[in-house]
């Protein structure tokens, strides 16, 4: 019998039917990879299409497509950069840059105190300089504070009695500003017997807060002083409201027409609120209402009890009334305080009156009678310092300040 297996033919004729039958497989094989990559390459440029043809239809449409939206909303509004990535920047509030330059002995002592409860309550930074003296800077003083006052993390408040900054002259963004006034005739009595007698907290506290008064000097009768026009007591001394809100400028410090019109366009242009000592809680209710991120519950913290017991020994010792003469000499020498008192105060009830409030008075002009109620119309707030006058040689800054031809 024949060994057929063994045969050389019959095995060359295995092997090549093999050979046959592995490069049919191969042909296959390389064909089907070959339609594979066609297919993948048509459906990339099927989807790049598609991708084109949506940016397109978004830009045009001024939104997604419908389609899209209806597949972000199955798909959820979290992506793989809202889950991995950095944490979402915290929103800042507008405004989140705020300056109170509050003037002396209006008040602002217990804004203040109130501004540190807040600050902690609802987590926005108060910067409140300790500096009292120093109202008129020069140039290079100006750039500096105005550098490191916005260099603090937003949202903050920075409060400092320093005359009005203008930014946008350095090319710097201008912060909102927010301040209170005071009739000015009351504003000057409280600081006369202030720095001379000091408040309830200490029987020799004037002593400590004014150690170079002389005697004659701090027991000097007002109606003297008023009368016989010491400087205390007479222009420029008594011209000190405006200058908070006209500026740096050199003719801010002289009584006049400029330096009034100046002061109304910087309250008009760059103050979102300035309100009355005479209104404070409406003050405080409209701060609530214009900036919460800050004043959120300051009526109600001011109400508390709590917090007058930390001013129930500061008011002024020894306070008591100009003759009527000399009321009347010094309304005269403030015409124009009294001018933009009345200017802020019409601007205040016009502003309350916008948002439902009802004021205690409409009439913008003061009667003459006003002069005897001005001792009692004044709610006494908690009692500061005022900054003392700076010396005659600071006023030699003229020369410095040349430079500010036009604010």
């Amino acid at each position: 019998m024949k060994n057929y297996s063994s045969s050389p033919r019959l095995n060359n004729h295995s092997a090549s039917h093999s050979t046959d039958r592995n490069s049919r497989t191969g042909f296959w094989l390389s064909a089907l990879r070959l339609r594979f990559s066609l297919r993948d390459y048509a459906f990339c440029m099927a989807t790049l299409l598609l991708f084109c043809l949506g940016s397109l239809f978004y830009q045009l449409n001024g939104g997604p497509p419908k389609v899209l939206l209806e597949i972000r909303q199955y798909l959820g509004e979290s992506t793989f950069v809202d889950d991995h990535g950095p944490p979402t920047p915290r929103e800042l509030p507008f405004p989140s840059q705020v300056i109170y330059n509050r003037v002396g002995k209006c008040g602002s002592r217990t804004v203040v105190l109130l501004l540190r409860i807040l600050a902690e309550k609802h987590q926005f930074n108060l910067v409140s300089s300790d500096i009292h003296n120093k109202t008129r800077l020069t140039k290079h003083e100006q750039v500096d504070l105005m550098r490191n006052i916005s260099t603090i993390p937003q949202p903050f408040l920075y409060t400092r009695h320093v005359h009005f900054l203008n930014f946008t002259r350095f090319r710097i963004e201008q912060p909102v500003y927010i301040n209170i006034i005071r009739d000015p005739i009351n504003r000057f009595l409280s600081n006369y017997f202030f720095r001379r007698f000091g408040d309830w907290r200490g029987e020799q506290n004037h002593l400590i807060r004014t150690p170079q008064m002389k005697d004659d000097e701090r027991y000097l009768d007002i109606n003297v002083c008023i009368m016989e026009n010491y400087p205390e007591c007479s222009n420029p001394r008594l011209f000190y409201i405006v200058p908070y809100f006209c500026g740096q400028h050199p003719q801010c410090r002289e009584p006049g027409v400029w330096a009034l019109e100046r002061a109304k366009q910087n309250v008009i242009e760059n103050f979102l609120l300035v309100g009355i000592l005479e209104e404070l809680e409406d003050v405080l209710l409209l701060l609530e209402r214009l900036l919460p991120h800050y004043f959120s519950d300051v009526l109600s913290i001011y109400k508390s009890p709590t917090f007058w017991k930390m001013g129930n020994l500061t008011g002024t010792v020894k306070k008591h009334m100009p003759t009527i003469e000399a009321l009347q000499v010094l309304y005269q020498r403030m015409k124009y305080e009294y001018d933009f008192y009345n200017f802020i105060r019409d601007q205040f009830h016009l502003t309350k009156k916008k948002i439902g409030l009802k004021s205690a008075s409409q009439n913008s002009a003061h009667e003459p009678d006003f002069l005897r109620e001005l001792a009692l119309r004044t709610q006494e707030p908690l009692e500061e310092e005022e900054e003392e006058e700076e010396e005659e040689e600071d006023m030699g800054q003229e020369e410095a300040n040349i430079w500010m031809v036009q604010p």
